[in-house]
């Protein structure tokens, strides 16, 4: 019996805007951003989530992320830091996703939305109007395989936001 991949989309904690002159690409997270991270990686060890791929953005706010919540995955995951993921939409993330080899079980994909809410909501509807908010977690189960990523080819089973002092 095959088990099917597993697809984390994680959007970036909450950022910093103390900085103006910061390009955004550039800023770094907030407080809150950092509280959140922390959180998630209690979420992430919690749920014992081991990507077998994670795929990040470049910006500083998503590395961050990914330096937070890194210490508690339980893997020697591959880490692909990538400009392409910056301001992608759905359709690049999607077309990203599909370029996965068959064989890897499990990716996280750290990014930004509307991109990321627009994938989700292509993966599967129930996904659609659910907002993920700075640090949210969705979970989806595929029932193919990454290079016949589509529209409607994936179940939402878990969506983790993190709470805290805002």
């Amino acid at each position: 019996m095959s088990r099917a991949n597993t697809l984390y989309l994680l959007r970036h904690a909450k950022s910093s805007w103390d900085d103006p002159e910061l390009a955004d690409h550039d800023r770094p997270l907030a407080p809150r951003g950092l509280r959140n991270a922390a959180a998630l990686a209690g979420h992430l060890r919690a749920a014992e989530i081991s990507p077998t791929l994670i795929l990040c953005s470049s910006a500083q706010r998503a590395r961050e992320t990914l330096a937070g919540v890194l210490p508690a995955l339980d893997t020697e995951a591959e880490i692909l830091i990538e400009d392409g993921l910056y301001g992608a939409g759905t359709e690049q993330l999607l077309a990203r996703l599909r370029e996965v080899p068959r064989d890897v079980p499990s990716v996280m994909l750290i990014g930004h939305n509307p991109g990321l809410e627009g994938l989700a909501a292509r993966l599967d509807a129930r996904a659609s109007g659910a907002p993920l908010p700075t640090g949210a977690l969705a979970t989806f189960e595929l029932a193919s395989n990454w290079p016949a990523l589509t529209m409607g080819t994936a179940t939402l089973v878990d969506r983790y936001t993190p709470r805290g002092p805002r």
